[in-house]
């Protein structure tokens, strides 16, 4: 593929690939975190062990996110490209996620291979995070910075229709077998990779001065990736929690899951329009609209419900912090350090959603209130991040 960016803003066969890449790792981890309890059960552990499973997983992600963005910003460095991260990550993602039921299926449950099982879990969910900060940093390379807004719009699109789904797909899903399914997950991440390659076009060379620079990290900027990773993390699980509970309690009901999946399908196609309006506006300044709206969303909803303009109005504001999260970092940080802020950003996801479930346990006790205040100084803590980093932008005017 030798389409060139001086033709067109975003390469967009590209682009629809990549997001084919973000639709696999969303259903794989969709896959994963339903079959997670059975398997558990099925070979011998209890299925409180899913709990703990996913907090460990967490906290290597939040190392190893970015650690592997960061050296696959060396290789493109050294040998012109991060693309091997990308290749051996999705391969060795796809041999493990297969391995997983086969261990259940094949191996007795002895005392000694008992292990195998969470070995394999942790040692996929780790593979995992290989290749996803190097294949988001190829949206830099997709597009243009100023288009990268909705560049991303689509990857986000993608994403989110597959998790909208996550509340009524259990009795789908596990229906399949476990074979069977993550045999489907499997070959869904084979041929994303092998299709990403295909269409991937050359990379332009390193300048060979920048071999012997002395390496300076934006040690500032990368904590505001961080930090903004964490906010948004934290106000998201606060947020859906509380939107779940106003709505059973409104509603008088305790199955909202249907009425989940159209609010998540909202937010996933409401991804499009927000990518155009920060396109015209700047990321950064739709990311704070998108913050200055969803926090007073947050505190009218306890007090009036879950009315349709309310959850209108959270759909658009949550699609502008979420689909400005990459554009964020990769304008942020110099292009040579551009996966390691994207493993930033991921990075302090993740460990958001690990230090959460060991600080809430009991998610269920919290009132609305308290989730809607929770979900109020995460995202206003994000803001403050977002905000203070136009300040590097004004410098680096500045000295131009």
């Amino acid at each position: 593929m030798t389409t060139s960016k001086s033709h067109f803003n975003i390469l967009w066969v590209q682009v629809w690939v990549l997001a084919v890449v973000q639709g696999a790792i969303t259903l794989t981890w969709l896959i994963y975190n339903i079959y997670l309890p059975q398997l558990l059960t099925q070979f011998g552990f209890p299925a409180s062990l899913a709990v703990a499973l996913v907090l460990v997983e967490n906290a290597l992600s939040a190392l190893l996110e970015p650690l592997m963005g960061g050296l696959s910003d060396q290789a493109r460095r050294w040998v012109g490209t991060r693309f091997p991260f990308i290749s051996v990550g999705m391969i060795l993602a796809s041999a493990l996620f297969i391995a997983i039921p086969c261990v259940v299926s094949l191996i007795p449950p002895t005392t000694v291979m008992r292990s195998l099982l969470p070995i394999a879990l942790v040692a996929w969910a780790l593979a995992m995070t290989i290749f996803r900060s190097p294949a988001m940093c190829l949206l830099g390379m997709y597009s243009t910075p100023a288009q990268l807004p909705l560049a991303v719009s689509v990857v986000t699109l993608a994403g989110g229709v597959i998790g909208a789904f996550r509340p009524i797909s259990h009795k789908f899903i596990l229906s399949l077998g476990p074979v069977y399914t993550f045999a489907i997950g499997s070959f869904v991440m084979l041929g994303a990779a092998a299709v990403l390659r295909l269409v991937n076009p050359p990379e332009a060379p390193v300048d060979s001065r920048h071999q012997i620079e002395v390496v300076k990290l934006p040690l500032q900027k990368l904590a505001l990736i961080l930090v903004t990773g964490f906010g948004v993390a934290w106000g998201i699980r606060f947020l859906f929690d509380v939107l779940g509970k106003v709505l059973k309690t409104q509603l008088n009901t305790d199955n909202v899951d249907l009425l989940m999946v159209w609010i998540g399908l909202a937010i996933a196609i409401a991804s499009i329009p927000a990518g155009i309006f920060a396109v015209k506006i700047g990321n950064r300044q739709a990311m704070l609209c998108g913050i200055c709206a969803i926090i007073p969303s947050l505190l009218i909803m306890i007090s009036v419900g879950a009315q349709i303009p309310i959850i209108l109005l959270i759909v658009a504001s949550f699609s502008l912090i979420v689909n400005g999260a990459i554009p964020f970092a990769l304008g942020l940080v110099p292009q040579r350090w551009a996966g390691l802020g994207i493993g930033m950003y991921f990075g302090g996801f993740a460990l958001a959603m690990s230090l959460f479930g060991v600080i809430f346990p009991n998610l269920q006790a919290i009132t609305p209130f308290v989730g809607a205040t929770g979900s109020f100084l995460a995202f206003f803590l994000a803001g403050i991040c977002i905000a203070v980093s136009g300040i590097f932008e004004t410098q680096r005017n500045a000295e131009v």
